[in-house]
């Protein structure tokens, strides 16, 4: 079991209050805390027995409670990582804990706020209705016969951008009491509007469909090709910890470092297994959309690469714009037939790459020598870190560049 090196400090809070409980909890980490992009991250660590401080505090519950405290890991007088415990256990005396940050308190949530109708067709109200009972195209009972007036045009409802959305589901999370993490979440647009501006693709948020606030998140978010990250930090008196969700897109979280350098024998200690895609692999992508039967829309994105056709189906049931089904299918494509990929490297802090130098999302190009193979040179994009700066060592979990279309 890895251990983080010393030098951190491991600091409890009343995650609905602020109140800070502990500003040096005894907490032994099984490695550093992971932070994701597009993930929540994790921190799994325990508590041994003699920590006597865990006795309940004046709201009558011990500081270490699931789904009431919040751990931050800090160093340096810098918060890396912060999250909810979300389970507790024992393992003889010695208490487990698991954390996940925050961005995942939404998952499993039921939405019960205001509806949300975008680029829904909204029939208007037709002054003639049912005044040409013969259907012959005149008004009934007129001398001489006036022609019925053509029906007023459907009015079509403002369409969101699905950042909007992604705001609109935290308000709501975050106006109940107990529900307010304090996470502000990023003000600009994605801008991919939801819904068809004629009305045939409508978007809805209703309710009483009891969607899961957190997988409408991630579908929104899809669908705009879109990005987020958490982060944590401290205000400027240091007395408050600012939570934050950016967003945006691959080219907007994260850029081309050609200003660092990976390489074997240089800065990267440990290298995982590179691998294929094996039976993953796929150059044609069959996208469903929205519809029943026959009445399914339906888009193929095809890529020829000299290889044997492969063919897989995947679902955005949630639209049947052609464009955005295609965008969709394009990721899907760039996922399932992307080349060698490295999953994950370590390394150690070196001029080529200081410690912490990179950010979530950014495309770094790895130089590695790969058995049987030999030197290989790919862009890879940094979706997670493990970062001890005690140590002077990270763990960087990676995805290739082309994995993004």
């Amino acid at each position: 079991m890895t251990r983080v090196g010393s030098g951190w400090r491991f600091i409890a809070q009343r995650t609905a209050t602020g109140d800070f409980l502990d500003w040096d909890v005894p907490f032994v980490p099984d490695g550093p805390p992971r932070r994701e992009l597009n993930g929540p991250g994790s921190m799994v660590g325990t508590i041994a027995p003699e920590y006597m401080r865990l006795m309940a505090k004046p709201d009558g519950l011990p500081v270490i409670t699931e789904w009431a405290t919040t751990l931050y890991a800090e160093y340096a007088g810098n918060i890396r990582w912060g999250g909810i415990v979300t389970r507790v256990s024992y393992q003889g005396q010695a208490m487990k804990l698991e954390c996940t940050g925050f961005s995942a308190y939404p998952n499993g949530m039921p939405f019960q706020g205001s509806s949300i109708q975008s680029g829904v067709a909204i029939p208007q109200k037709y002054a003639y209705e049912g005044k040409d009972k013969n259907h012959d195209g005149y008004i009934d009972g007129t001398s001489p016969k006036k022609k019925m007036p053509p029906r007023p045009k459907d009015k079509i409802t403002a369409r969101w951008d699905s950042y909007d959305v992604v705001r609109h589901i935290w308000a709501h999370l975050q106006s109940f009491n107990g529900g307010n993490l304090g996470l502000v979440v990023d003000g600009h647009d994605s801008g991919h509007l939801l819904g068809a501006s004629n009305g045939t693709d409508p978007w809805e948020l209703h309710w009483w469909d009891t969607p899961d606030c957190g997988q409408t998140i991630s579908d929104v978010m899809s669908q705009a090709g879109a990005d987020y990250i958490e982060r944590h930090q401290w205000d400027g008196t240091r007395e408050k910890v600012l939570h934050f969700l950016d967003l945006g897109n691959p080219r907007h979280l994260g850029r081309s470092r050609s200003d660092l350098r990976f390489a074997t024998g240089e800065n990267i200690i440990e290298t995982a297994t590179p691998t294929g895609q094996g039976e993953w692999f796929a150059n044609q992508i069959y996208v469903l959309g929205k519809g029943v039967g026959s009445k399914t829309a339906r888009v193929r994105v095809i890529y020829d690469d000299k290889r044997l056709r492969r063919a897989r189906v995947s679902a955005l049931k949630t639209t049947s714009s052609a464009a955005t089904l295609t965008a969709y299918g394009q990721s899907q494509r760039a996922r399932h037939s992307q080349m060698l990929t490295v999953p994950s490297i370590a390394v150690k802090h070196h001029p080529n790459a200081a410690l912490g130098s990179w950010a979530l999302g950014d495309l770094i190009l790895l130089q590695l020598e790969v058995p049987w193979i030999g030197d290989v040179v790919v862009w890879h994009r940094i979706v997670a870190e493990e970062i001890d700066p005690a140590a002077g060592t990270a763990v960087l979990t990676l995805t290739r560049a082309d994995y993004y279309g």
